[in-house]
C-alpha cells in the first residue's frame, strides 16, 4: 500500500529491458562525444595601434610602426596564415606597449615639471 492507502500499480515494460550500460546483461559499448573547438584567431591589436598612432607618434614613430604591423597581421589572418598573423600581431603588441610606456613617462614628466613651477 502507498501513502494514500491504494495498492501500488504495476506497469509492464514495453520491449526488452537491457539494463544499464556496462552492467551485466547490458551492452558493453561506451559512446563518446567529441567536440572540436576551433582555435581562437590571433589578435592584431588594430585599435590599440590606431590609438598609439594618433597619441604616441612623437615617440620615435612607434605608433606608425605598430599600425603597420597590425595591418600586416590582419592581412595574414585574412589569407589564412595564422602563424604569420600571430608573429606580426605579437610585434605590434610589443611596439604598442613601448609607445604607451614612453608616452606615459613623458606625460608624467610634463606634469611633474608643471607642478614644480
Amino acid at each position: 500500500m502507498n501513502s494514500a492507502g491504494f495498492p501500488p500499480e504495476t506497469v509492464p515494460l514495453q520491449g526488452k529491458y537491457e539494463g544499464f550500460h556496462g552492467q551485466p546483461g547490458g551492452s558493453a559499448g561506451v559512446q563518446y562525444t567529441t567536440v572540436s573547438v576551433p582555435p581562437e584567431p590571433p589578435r592584431d591589436h588594430i585599435i590599440w595601434s590606431l590609438g598609439s598612432f594618433f597619441y604616441s607618434n612623437p615617440c620615435c614613430c612607434l605608433g606608425l610602426a605598430a599600425l603597420i604591423y597590425s595591418i600586416k597581421a590582419r592581412d595574414r589572418k585574412v589569407i589564412g596564415d595564422m602563424e604569420g598573423a600571430q608573429r606580426y600581431g605579437s610585434t605590434a603588441r610589443c611596439l604598442n606597449i613601448w609607445a604607451t610606456v614612453l608616452v606615459s613617462i613623458m606625460v608624467l614628466i610634463v606634469f611633474i615639471a608643471a607642478y614644480m613651477y
